[in-house]
């Protein structure tokens, strides 16, 4: 659903955007929210995009593009990044990640010997590649959790020494 922003009157000229009808005379002079020049519109004009007096009618293919320090590109949407969005999206990938995982085990049911320190099994292979794959995400997690609590210490021990030295 798109809305319109306040403020917004589609029957005002845009500084840019009118290909059509070029707007003439010194971009400064204009005021930034209207495209007129200063004072509001030429005189003897209702105001409506195409309707001024100085502006003449030609072909998109035949008006002038001149680019001036004041003109200004229309604004691209900007889209607001929520926390409650990126949970969404989380929440939503790893449901995808989960059914992906769940099919591949139940595709994978053939049981196979599995020997690990001295202990034999036999297990569905699916389980037992999920198995080993948690296993390394541990091994990870457990790797990366280190590296934090060493950056967090070497933090702190800087900003302790910082405020014993302005002291």
């Amino acid at each position: 659903m798109t809305q319109t922003p306040r403020g917004f009157d589609p029957q005002e000229p845009v500084e840019g955007s009118n290909t059509r009808y070029p707007t003439t005379g010194n971009a400064s002079a204009e005021t930034p929210d209207t495209g007129y020049p200063a004072g509001g519109p030429a005189a003897g004009t209702s105001g409506v995009t195409g309707a001024r007096s100085d502006a003449v009618a030609t072909s998109p293919a035949e008006a002038p593009r001149t680019a001036t320090a004041g003109t200004r590109a229309p604004a691209a949407e900007h889209h607001k990044v929520t926390r409650a969005g990126m949970v969404w999206v989380a929440v939503a990938s790893a449901l995808v990640v989960l059914v992906l995982l769940i099919v591949f085990i139940l595709q994978n049911q053939v049981y196979v010997q599995v020997a690990f320190f001295g202990l034999q099994g036999s297990v569905p292979l699916g389980i037992a590649l999920f198995i080993a794959a948690v296993g390394g995400g541990i091994l990870v997690a457990i790797a990366g959790a280190a590296r934090i609590i060493q950056l967090r210490r070497a933090a702190h021990r800087q900003r302790v020494g910082q405020s014993a030295r302005t002291r």
